[in-house]
């Protein structure tokens, strides 16, 4: 796929996902906007993350320098004040009596698309970019292909404006994602995602692992941990 000459607006958290998407679109787009919501999530690394991984690209990658354009950060307050989430609030990460972890915070990925598509609207931009995935996650019925097409026509609608949302790791797991990021940028931005990327629900960057920093325990982490090791077990075959 090539969408060159087309500017894209990519969801970019500061997690594997989002920087291997950011990864995508530079690779796809003529010229690329980033955008982060602080959303009251209890650890701030990776809005700390988000300036150090784009600083990084910026410097080790010339051919998506200049196409790395402006960065945005969106507050969302709202979600830390509905609350009930354990990203938001002091409750134990564990699976709710409906199947979905506590980590599940309702909504966010529909009003961060919203927002992300209010943006691109002033800012002249019909693409936007996310990492949602239905293949290798935790269930969170926002993250379905189905939502996201849902959100779409929805966005189309209200917008009055044709909208591309695109998500590349939509049907693909964790270990296809670390593989896409090797194709994408070879084996320095594997490194870079490896190092400086922050997925742990508790946003632990103390503890140091093959995949990268984490828990260890948490679901983000066991999910990244388990694509990781799949993806070097091919690569030693």
């Amino acid at each position: 796929m090539s969408e060159i000459g087309k500017k894209a607006l990519v969801l970019f958290s500061g997690g594997q996902d989002s920087t291997t998407c950011l990864a995508w679109a530079l690779k796809n787009f003529a010229e690329v906007e980033t955008v982060g919501f602080a959303y009251g999530q209890r650890h701030q690394a990776e809005l700390v993350a988000r300036p150090r991984i784009l600083a990084q690209l910026r410097a080790s990658f010339p051919d998506w320098r200049e196409k790395l354009g402006k960065d945005h950060l969106l507050h969302l307050d709202v979600l830390r004040e509905i609350g009930g989430s354990a990203l938001t609030d002091d409750v134990e990460i564990a699976m709710r009596a409906d199947g979905l972890p506590t980590t599940f915070v309702p909504g966010r990925n529909l009003m961060f698309l919203t927002a992300a598509a209010a943006l691109a609207y002033r800012r002249g931009i019909t693409e936007l970019v996310g990492g949602m995935c239905e293949t290798d996650y935790s269930g969170y019925p926002d993250c379905r292909d189905e939502t996201i097409k849902a959100m779409r026509t929805a966005l189309e609608l209200g917008l009055a404006r044709n909208l591309g949302i695109h998500t590349p790791l939509m049907f693909i797991d964790k270990a296809e994602t670390w593989r896409l990021a090797e194709a994408l940028g070879g084996a320095k931005l594997v490194a870079l995602i490896r190092d400086e990327t922050v997925t742990c629900y508790l946003g632990d960057r103390e503890h140091r692992h093959e995949w990268g920093h984490g828990c260890g325990d948490c679901p983000a982490c066991r999910l990244r941990a388990a694509g990781y090791e799949r993806y070097q077990g091919a690569l030693a075959k």
